[in-house]
């Protein structure tokens, strides 16, 4: 098992990608933090992976909140003894052009998206350390890579992890601290469900994908726990798309 010994915190947890790295990782031997707003969900899910023979609780996380960040990171530590891994998954999606954009949405989408990032790294950094080091991964998107007009400030907010994510590597490297960003194409969760819904309008899109089709959760958990892992030991500071070839056109 990659993780064994290992206790990794997942934002977002509860459900869709989150929910399926946070089982990934307790099959391959983490003890999980499942972090998340939706307390009937995470809930849910931390019992699932208790059913299947793994370790889990849950912990009510509003990631753009300083105090929920700590109490987490709290939690971890004080259930399971230390904290090695931290994937920073949630995430909101809203549309708008820039000029559609209001500043309440950008204003909802950074906090969640680009704040959530640098609170939780802000405060698992100290854990970490403690633990002689550790794995970040932060999810972005291929839209934090090639512009997106139709979601600016989403397209903004994965920008910004991004880089925040080379920041991190260059910083605490040292300290053997690694921190990677996952740059995931369309993935089918509850956040997409209501997109590619029109007559033909994802079949038109699955065109477009070199591997002419969408992808599931688990495939992008498979990404995720590569990073997490010693699999990846000399990786941080790197980008890992999972996109089904979109962006290499």
């Amino acid at each position: 098992m990659r993780l064994k010994g290992r206790v990794a915190l997942v934002s977002g947890a509860a459900r869709g990608q989150g929910a399926a790295e946070a089982r990934l990782f307790a099959k391959e031997g983490a003890k999980v933090v499942v972090a998340d707003v939706l307390e009937t969900e995470g809930t849910r899910t931390a019992a699932q992976i208790a059913e299947e023979g793994g370790e889990a609780v849950f912990v009510r996380l509003d990631v753009t909140k300083e105090a929920d960040w700590k109490k987490a990171v709290d939690t971890a530590v004080r259930r399971f003894g230390k904290l090695d891994i931290l994937v920073n998954n949630a995430g909101i999606l809203r549309n708008g052009t820039v000029e559609e954009t209001s500043v309440k949405t950008w204003d909802d989408v950074m906090d969640v998206n680009a704040k959530g990032v640098f609170l939780g790294t802000k405060f698992v950094i100290p854990a970490m350390r403690k633990a002689g080091g550790g794995s970040i991964v932060n999810i972005s998107s291929v839209a934090g890579i090639t512009g997106a007009g139709s979601i600016a400030a989403y397209t903004a907010s994965k920008g910004a992890v991004r880089l925040l994510t080379k920041a991190t590597a260059v910083q605490y490297g040292k300290e053997k601290i690694r921190c990677n960003s996952v740059h995931p194409g369309f993935i089918e969760t509850d956040m997409t469900a209501g997109i590619l819904t029109g007559p033909g309008e994802r079949k038109q899109f699955e065109e477009t994908v070199p591997l002419r089709r969408t992808a599931k959760p688990e495939e992008v958990a498979a990404c995720v726990l590569f990073l997490a892992s010693d699999d990846s030991s000399y990786v941080t500071g790197a980008e890992l798309v999972v996109d089904g070839g979109i962006v290499a056109q």
